[in-house]
C-alpha cells in the first residue's frame, strides 16, 4: 500500500465521522437544514475518496475519472447551499448550476490534456476554485461577522486558492502521471491528498463548531422564552436585566421599571376560557413588542404579570410608555372574544436609584403596581424617587388620559 493509499483511507475515515457528526446535529435540531447538508457534503467526500481508492481497478479510466471529479463537486456545492442556509443568504442556483453542468461539459471535453498540461490541470482544478469562492462570498454577505465566522471565510479562501496551486505542486513533484489509474502512486498524490485533508478537517471543525455554537445559543434564547407570549421569561428578563443595571451604574444613565398585570384576569379565564385568556395575553404581549425599542427588556414573568426595563430612560419617560401601552391595550378587540369587549392593566413604575440591585428595583415597582390596583385599576402609579421610601406618587391624568 502505498502512502497515498494509506492517506485516502484517512480521508474516508474521517469524512464519515464528520458526516456523521453534522447528521447528528441534524437530527437533534431538524430546523438546521445546513447541517443536513454538511452531513451530505461529507458523504460525497467519502465517495470522492473511494472513487480514488478505486480508480486503478476501473477498465475505463475515463469513467473513474469523471467519478472522481462528479462526487468531489457535488461536495463543495452540497457545502456552498449549507452556508447560504447557515447564514440565511439566497442560494445561488443558477450560478451553481451553470457551475456544474459547464464544469461536467468542460472536465469530459479536456480528458485527454487535464494530465499533462498545465492548461489542462488549471481548467481541471478551476470549478473547484469558484464553488469555494461561492461558499466565501455568502459569509461575507451574510451580516454574521463572529470571529468563527471570519476564520471560516479565511479557511474556505485559503482552500479555494490552494486548488490553483495544485497544477504547480504536481509539475514539481513529477506530474499526476499519464493515466487516472497512475495518480494513486505518483509522489503528487501524497502530497495532493495530505494537504486536502488537512483542509479538510479545518474547515469541517470549524463549520462544526460555528453550528454548535449556533445550537447552544438557540437553546439558551428557549430555555430565556416564554412560548406563549413570544417574550422572556423570568429567567431571560433576570439575566439581561442584571446586566442592563451594571451597564446604568457604570455609564451614569438612567433605568426605569415597568411591572404590569392584567386586571381581573381570572374572571377572562373562568368567563370565556383559558384559550381565549392565551389570546388575551398574547395581544397585550404583542402590543409591548409593539411598542417597545429594541435596547428594552419585555417579558412575562408570572401569569398575567410583564415588566418591561427600559435602559436610558427616568421615571417619567417609564410613565409615558406605561400610559402608551394601558391605553393601546383599553381600546383593543381580542380575536375570538365579543367586539364590545374590553380589557385593562395596571402599570407600577419605579427608577433605578443608587445603591439598588434588581430585587429593589423589582419591590418599588410591585409597590407602585399594588397602588395601582387598590386605586381602581387601569392606571399609572410612579414610585417615590427616594430610595427606601415605600410611598407611590399617583399619576392624575386629565380626563380621556393622556392620548385622549
Amino acid at each position: 500500500m502505498s502512502g497515498a493509499h494509506f492517506v485516502l483511507i484517512i480521508n474516508m475515515t474521517v469524512a464519515g465521522l464528520f458526516a456523521i457528526a453534522f447528521l447528528g446535529i441534524a437530527v437533534y435540531e431538524k430546523t438546521y437544514i445546513s447541517a443536513r447538508l454538511f452531513a451530505l457534503a461529507f458523504v460525497f467526500a467519502m465517495m470522492n475518496f473511494g472513487s480514488e481508492l478505486l480508480v486503478p481497478a476501473i477498465s475505463n479510466p475515463k469513467l473513474g475519472y469523471m467519478l472522481a471529479f462528479t462526487t468531489f463537486l457535488c461536495t463543495l456545492v452540497c457545502v456552498t447551499i449549507g452556508m447560504a442556509h447557515k447564514y440565511a443568504v439566497r442560494v445561488p442556483w443558477l450560478a451553481l448550476t451553470v457551475l456544474s453542468v459547464a464544469s461536467l461539459v468542460m472536465i469530459y471535453s479536456i480528458y485527454d490534456i487535464a494530465r499533462v498540461t498545465l492548461l489542462g490541470m488549471l481548467l481541471y482544478q478551476a470549478p473547484y476554485f469558484v464553488a469555494l469562492c461561492f461558499s466565501s462570498y455568502i459569509i461575507l454577505k451574510s451580516r454574521a461577522r463572529g470571529i468563527a465566522d471570519m476564520l471560516l471565510f479565511a479557511l474556505l479562501f485559503v482552500s479555494a486558492g490552494h486548488f490553483l496551486l495544485k497544477p504547480f505542486i504536481a509539475i514539481a513533484s513529477g506530474g499526476m502521471g499519464q493515466s487516472p489509474q497512475d495518480y494513486i502512486h505518483t509522489q503528487y498524490a501524497l502530497f495532493s491528498q495530505t494537504i486536502g485533508a488537512a483542509l479538510s478537517v479545518a474547515n469541517g471543525l470549524l463549520m462544526l463548531v460555528i453550528l454548535t455554537r449556533d445550537l447552544m445559543a438557540d437553546m439558551s434564547s428557549r430555555s430565556e422564552t416564554d412560548m406563549l407570549s413570544r417574550l422572556l421569561n423570568r429567567r431571560g428578563f433576570e439575566v439581561r436585566s442584571e446586566a442592563a443595571i451594571g451597564q446604568a451604574r457604570r455609564s451614569g444613565l438612567p433605568l426605569s421599571l415597568i411591572v404590569c398585570d392584567l386586571d381581573n384576569f381570572k374572571t377572562i379565564n373562568d368567563g370565556y376560557g383559558h384559550e381565549l385568556g392565551d389570546h388575551v395575553i398574547r395581544a397585550f404581549a404583542a402590543g409591548l413588542r409593539e411598542i417597545a425599542s429594541d435596547r428594552d427588556i419585555v417579558a412575562r414573568i408570572g401569569g398575567e404579570e410583564f415588566a418591561i426595563l427600559l435602559p436610558g430612560m427616568g421615571i417619567h419617560a417609564g410613565r409615558l410608555f406605561a400610559e402608551k401601552a394601558r391605553s393601546n391595550f383599553s381600546g383593543l378587540s381580542v380575536a375570538g372574544l365579543p367586539s364590545e369587549s374590553r380589557f385593562t392593566a395596571s402599570f407600577g413604575v419605579a427608577e433605578l436609584q443608587d445603591g439598588d440591585a434588581l430585587s429593589d428595583l423589582m419591590r418599588r415597582a410591585d409597590n407602585a403596581l399594588y397602588d395601582a390596583k387598590k386605586s381602581g385599576r387601569n392606571c399609572v402609579r410612579l414610585a417615590p424617587p427616594v430610595a427606601g421610601e415605600d410611598k407611590v406618587v399617583e399619576l392624575r391624568l386629565p380626563p380621556g388620559g393622556l392620548f385622549g
